[in-house]
């Protein structure tokens, strides 16, 4: 299974549909977004355009929860959230408050996250740990995302 992880989009929504338009041409089964949407109208891209699964948690600027939730179909958790993927137990946050005990207690093949708009890959414990950077470009003046692939075991970065 190939898994897009998105992170701080921000409501830039020239990079949300440069993201959409690259994830619809290249075999993703599903987006994860670790946090910081901002606004419904950003969910609602994404949750109508994107031709596989979404799953989400907020982030620290996701302020109308309601709205965001409504416009999702509630498929925006409260982080963290664990689920299984493919076969990989994947745990979903925004903050990196829990990133290291979490990957270090082994109950975690994959540990997701976002806020610091900084890619982040390492393994710890045996466990990876992944933040895709920032989509929004605001901060680093880079956008990116990460694909995971389930199958291989692999994680690279993609840059718009």
């Amino acid at each position: 299974m190939r898994v897009a992880v998105v992170s701080d989009s921000h409501d830039n929504l020239l990079k949300v549909k440069e993201f959409i338009s690259w994830v619809n041409s290249n075999s993703v089964d599903l987006v994860i977004h670790c946090g910081d949407f901002v606004s419904p109208f950003t969910v609602k891209l994404l949750t109508s355009d994107l031709k596989c699964d979404f799953i989400g948690v907020f982030g620290n600027n996701d302020g109308e929860i309601t709205g965001l939730l409504t416009v999702s179909g509630g498929v925006i958790e409260k982080p963290p959230v664990a689920k299984v993927i493919d076969g990989q137990r994947v745990a979903i946050m925004h903050e990196p408050l829990f990133v290291e005990s979490l990957a270090k207690s082994g109950d975690f093949d994959f540990v997701l996250y976002g806020h610091t708009h900084q890619v982040d890959m390492r393994v710890v414990n045996g466990c990876q740990v992944l933040n895709p950077g920032e989509l929004c470009g605001y901060l680093t003046g880079k956008s990116s995302f990460a694909i995971l692939d389930t199958a291989e075991l692999t994680v690279e970065i993609v840059w718009l």
